[in-house]
C-alpha cells in the first residue's frame, strides 16, 4: 500500500500560519516525521491558494525537498500554483488532481503531460457526483480516455472514486459500499491503471476520537479490493501496522463481516469488537450513529 502523507495541509492552523510567515521548521519537521513513520510521498494540500501562487508554492516545495528526499504530491485547485509546484519539484512528483471536469480536463491533464507526472483523475464531472458504480466507471473511463489521447498512459494515471463522510444522513454508508465495489472492478475495465483515496474523507464530521475507527478499518477494507493507495496519516501507528501486517487477526475479522459472516463479538477482545463493529457500519449492516460502538 501506497501512503501519501497528508498532514501538510493549509486548512490547518499551524501549516498556514507556517505558509504566511515562512517557518520553514513547522512544515520540515512534519515532512520528516511523516516520511520516517513509512509515507511513501508527501502531499502539500494549499487549496485554491488564491495569494501569491507561484512564490508560496515554490517556498513550500522547496523547504519540503530540503527535508525529505521523498517525492511530493501537489494539491492544489489552482493550475498557476500546481504548475509551480510541479516545476520546483526534483522527483518525479503526483500531480493531486485532475477530473472529468471540462476546467480540470483543459488546465491540469496538459500540466501532467507537460511535467511527465502520475496524476490523480477523479470520478467527478461537470454533472457533479457519479451517484453508483457504473456511472463512476463511465465517468472515469472518459477522462481516462481523454488523458490517453493526450498521451498519458493509464500506468501514470491513479483513479479517485471521492469517497463521502460514512455520517452523511442517507448517502454515506451507501457510497462507503459503492467504493468499495467501484475498487472491486476497476482493474478490470481499466487495466494498468493504479487507485487512491482521501481516506480521512470517510470520517468527516464524525467525533475527533471515532475517526480513527473509521479509518483504520475502511483503509483495510479498500485494500482487499485493490486499492493502490491513500492520502492518509502516517502517524497514526495502528493504521500504519494494519497495513503492514501486524494485525492479521484483526484484518481477517473485517475480511469476515466483508464475507457476510456472522460474527459473536461477545467473545472477543475489545479492540477486536471495534473493528467488527466499525466494519458493520461501513458495510451498511448497522445504521450510522456517533455510538455505534457501544452497541
Amino acid at each position: 500500500m501506497v501512503i501519501i502523507g497528508e498532514n501538510i495541509h493549509v486548512i490547518a492552523q499551524a501549516i498556514s500560519t507556517a505558509l504566511r510567515d515562512r517557518d520553514a521548521k513547522v512544515i520540515q519537521d512534519l515532512a520528516r516525521a511523516q516520511a520516517e513513520a513509512g509515507a511513501h510521498y508527501i502531499d502539500l494540500n494549499v487549496g485554491p491558494m488564491k495569494k501569491e501562487p507561484e512564490e508560496n508554492m515554490q517556498w513550500l516545495v522547496d523547504v519540503t525537498q530540503d527535508a525529505v528526499d521523498v517525492p511530493l504530491c501537489i494539491d492544489t485547485m489552482n493550475p498557476v500554483a500546481m504548475e509551480a509546484g510541479l516545476k520546483a519539484c526534483r522527483k518525479r512528483p503526483l500531480l493531486n488532481s485532475a477530473s472529468g471536469k471540462s476546467d480540470s480536463k483543459e488546465q491540469m491533464l496538459p500540466l501532467a503531460k507537460k511535467y511527465d507526472c502520475d496524476v490523480v483523475i477523479s470520478v467527478m464531472t461537470d454533472k457533479g457526483m457519479p451517484p453508483d458504480v457504473d456511472s463512476k466507471i463511465e465517468s472515469i473511463m472518459d477522462t481516462v480516455a481523454y488523458a490517453n489521447d493526450m498521451g498519458i498512459p493509464n500506468q501514470d494515471i491513479w483513479v479517485d472514486p471521492i469517497l463521502l463522510p460514512v455520517s452523511t444522513a442517507g448517502e454515506g454508508q451507501r457510497f462507503a459500499v459503492v467504493c468499495l465495489e467501484f475498487m472491486n472492478i476497476l482493474d478490470d475495465v481499466l487495466p494498468e491503471i493504479k487507485s487512491t483515496v482521501g481516506l480521512s474523507n470517510v470520517s468527516n464530521g464524525v467525533p475527533a476520537e471515532l475517526r480513527p475507527h473509521l479509518n483504520r478499518t475502511y483503509l483495510v477494507m479498500l485494500e482487499r479490493n485493490g486499492l493502490y493507495s491513500a492520502i492518509a496519516d502516517p502517524l497514526d501507528k495502528e493504521l500504519m501496522g494494519l497495513i503492514g501486517g501486524e494485525m492479521p487477526g484483526v484484518v481477517e475479522l473485517i475480511h469476515k463481516v466483508m464475507d457476510g459472516e456472522d460474527i459473536d463479538v461477545s467473545g472477543l477482545a475489545q479492540k477486536e469488537s471495534e473493528y467488527v463493529k466499525t466494519a458493520r457500519v461501513l458495510m451498511g449492516e448497522t445504521l450510522y450513529s456517533d455510538a455505534w460502538l457501544e452497541s
